[in-house]
C-alpha cells in the first residue's frame, strides 16, 4: 500500500512538473507575441459599466485608471451601488471632481432582482447606459491608458461577439494580499494559457466582458445571469452557443488585492475554487496534476526521506519558479516574490482540497448557498 501511493505521487509530482514547464514556456510566448495594431477610421462610442460594493482597498485609484483612457470617442463611465450609504458613494463623487471632462455618472438603487448582487446592480444601473459598446469590468481591475482602445478593436473583428481579458495580482497591503496575487500569477494565469492552449478552457472573465447592446440582448440581457454564482462563464457561454467568437485580448489588466488576514483570503479562495469546481468539474478535477510541489513532499515521506525523493521534491521547486519569473514579464501586476512561490503552491493545494467539501460561500460580507446548476440562493 505505502508503495502504491508512493508511486501515485511520485508520477503526480512529475506529471506536475512537465505541466509547470508547459505553463511557463506558454506564458513567455503570450508575453512575446506581437500584438496586432488595428486602425479604424472611427471609433464607437462607449459606456463602462462599474458595479461598486463599499470603499475597498485601493477603489479610487483603481477607478481612475478608467478616466484616464486616451481614446478617440466619447467614454461613459457608469457606476452602481445599492446602499444608500455605500462609502463608494463619496468616492465616485471625488472622482467626478477630480475628473471633471470625464463622463462619469452614479446610480444608486437598492432595488434587488434575482441571487447574484452583482447583477443585480448591473440591472439597475444599465438603463442608464448611453452607448450601444458595453464593456462591463470588476471594481478590482486596474488598466492601461490604452485598455478601451485595444479592447474595442479585438471585439470589432470579423466574428468575435464578445472580448475578455486576462489579468494579473496586484497586492496592496501586505503578506496576505501577497499571497492573495500569487495565487492569480502562479496558479490561476498559467493554467488558464495551459487550458485554451490544449483547447481544455473556454474563458471569459469579469476582469472585462466587452460586447455590443445587441448581443447582450441576444442572450437574455444581464436579466439571464441574475441567479447565476458564475456570470462571466456564463455569458461567455451564452455568446459562444450564438455562433460567435470569445476572444482573450492579446494583454493583460491589473486584479488588486487587499487581504489582510488568512480567514480573509481563505473565504475569497474558497469561494473561487467552488466557484471554477461548478462551472467545470470534470477539468477542475484534473487540475489536481498542476499540484507538483504537495506530491512531492508526499512522496518523500513516505520514500522515508530517500535521496530520489529529495531529487523530486527540488525539481518540483525548480519547475514551479519557472511559472512567477514568467509571469513578471506581463504588465499589469507587481514584482513576485519568489520565495513565497512554495508557500502559495501548498495553500493552493489546501484550498483545491477544501473546495469539493460541503458549505456556503461568503461573497463581499453575505453568505450564499450554491446549487450544483451554479445558481445562488442568500442565505
Amino acid at each position: 500500500m505505502t508503495f502504491c501511493l508512493w508511486l501515485a505521487c511520485t508520477l503526480c509530482a512529475i506529471i506536475g512538473c512537465g505541466y509547470a514547464l508547459l505553463a511557463s514556456f506558454l506564458v513567455a510566448r503570450f508575453a512575446r507575441e506581437p500584438k496586432p495594431i488595428f486602425n479604424f477610421a472611427v471609433a464607437e462610442n462607449v459606456t463602462l459599466l462599474k458595479p461598486l460594493h463599499g470603499a475597498e482597498c485601493g477603489l479610487e485609484a483603481s477607478l481612475a485608471t478608467f478616466c484616464a483612457q486616451n481614446y478617440a470617442s466619447d467614454v461613459q463611465m457608469l457606476c452602481g451601488v445599492q446602499d444608500p450609504a455605500d462609502p463608494a458613494i463619496g468616492i465616485v463623487r471625488n472622482l467626478k471632481e477630480q475628473h471633471p471632462t470625464r463622463d462619469v455618472e452614479l446610480v444608486v438603487s437598492p432595488r434587488k432582482a434575482g441571487g447574484n448582487p452583482k447583477i443585480a446592480n448591473i440591472l439597475n444601473m444599465f438603463p442608464a447606459a448611453k452607448y450601444d459598446l458595453i464593456i462591463l469590468s470588476d471594481s478590482d481591475m486596474r488598466v492601461a491608458p490604452d485598455y478601451v482602445r485595444r479592447t474595442t478593436e479585438v471585439l470589432r473583428q470579423p466574428g468575435v461577439g464578445l472580448v475578455t481579458c486576462l489579468y494579473r495580482g496586484c497586492a496592496l497591503t501586505g503578506f496576505w494580499s501577497r499571497m492573495a496575487a500569487a495565487a492569480v500569477d502562479q496558479h490561476f494565469l498559467p493554467s488558464v494559457l495551459v487550458g485554451v492552449s490544449l483547447g481544455l478552457a473556454k474563458p471569459c472573465f469579469g476582469s472585462t466582458i466587452a460586447l455590443q447592446r445587441g448581443t447582450l440582448a441576444r442572450i437574455g440581457g444581464f436579466e439571464a445571469f441574475a441567479n447565476t454564482l458564475a456570470d462571466d462563464y456564463a455569458m461567455g457561454d451564452a455568446v459562444r452557443r450564438l455562433g460567435l467568437k470569445v476572444e482573450i485580448a492579446p494583454f493583460t489588466v491589473g486584479h488588486t488585492f487587499s487581504e489582510t488576514s488568512f480567514a480573509e483570503l481563505w473565504a475569497h479562495e474558497l469561494r473561487w475554487a467552488r466557484t471554477i469546481r461548478l462551472v467545470d468539474p470534470v477539468g477542475y478535477a484534473g487540475s489536481i496534476v498542476t499540484h507538483a510541489l504537495p506530491f512531492a513532499l508526499a512522496a518523500l515521506v513516505l520514500s522515508g526521506f530517500s535521496t530520489i525523493g529529495g531529487t523530486i521534491v527540488l525539481g518540483a521547486l525548480a519547475c514551479r519558479l519557472f511559472v512567477p519569473i514568467q509571469v513578471e514579464r506581463l504588465p499589469g501586476g507587481g514584482k513576485s516574490s519568489l520565495w513565497l512561490s512554495p508557500l502559495r503552491d501548498l495553500l493552493s493545494f489546501a484550498v483545491f482540497v477544501a473546495s469539493f467539501l460541503p458549505g456556503a460561500v461568503n461573497w463581499r460580507g453575505r453568505r450564499y448557498s450554491v446549487s450544483s446548476d451554479g445558481t445562488v440562493t442568500p442565505i
